[in-house]
């Protein structure tokens, strides 16, 4: 059904988008620093569930345009582009208000259901996750290796797996040195500096892949 040459290459590409510290991730150290592992794991839950709902809403959508439309793809990857250099930018511009807001400690531990709900709500409205799937994911189909919106459901599933995966990986280390992380907003500074420029740098190959493709 996916092509063995992209599916290692659609593996490579969402490795390197999942370890950029993005809303979902930074929604995720905020917790873990908050309130330890467990409210970390709990919300990564949520939001991979967002994050599945949302990639099969865009594999529906956008499914049949895709399949019939090679300047539909093209624009999608223009726009996802600019729209992940802008995010970059904008990590960039704000790195020390997210690193304050990180920092900042509330008094009571919300209960499973609602950490659950809340990690969901990131997810499924995570701006970097929807321009990946709708102009990143398309990048990967091959029509002649079968229906196109099953390839990207696929897609799909595939990403959220490796995004619990790698965020839960996060959420433990943030819980685990949850002092060391809140004693010091600079090292979050750093972080989120780190992530804003990967960004940029993904939007503007994806930018160059477009217009040559």
């Amino acid at each position: 059904m996916i092509a063995g040459g992209r599916l290692v290459t659609f593996l490579i590409a969402s490795i390197v988008i999942i370890i950029v510290p993005g809303p979902s991730v930074l929604f995720t150290l905020a917790r873990g620093v908050a309130w330890g592992r467990t409210v970390a794991v709990l919300t990564v839950l949520g939001n991979s569930l967002g994050t599945l709902l949302l990639s099969i809403i865009v594999a529906f959508g956008l499914g049949p345009l895709l399949t019939h439309s090679h300047s539909f793809s093209v624009i999608l990857q223009l726009a996802g582009g600019c729209y992940l250099g802008w995010l970059g930018a904008d990590a960039l511009r704000h790195r020390r208000e997210h690193a304050r807001a990180m920092t900042n400690r509330e008094a009571e531990r919300p209960r499973p259901r609602r950490i659950i709900r809340q990690g969901f709500t990131v997810g499924v409205l995570n701006p970097k996750s929807l321009i990946f799937f709708a102009a990143v994911f398309p990048h990967f189909v091959d029509p002649s290796k079968g229906n196109v919106t099953v390839q990207l459901v696929l897609f799909g599933v595939i990403f959220s797996v490796m995004a619990f995966a790698s965020d839960s990986t996060w959420g433990i280390i943030a819980g685990t040195a949850r002092e060391w992380l809140a004693d010091s907003p600079t090292r979050l500074v750093v972080l989120r500096s780190v992530g804003g420029g990967v960004m940029i740098v993904l939007g503007a190959l994806i930018l160059v892949s477009a217009i040559r493709g």
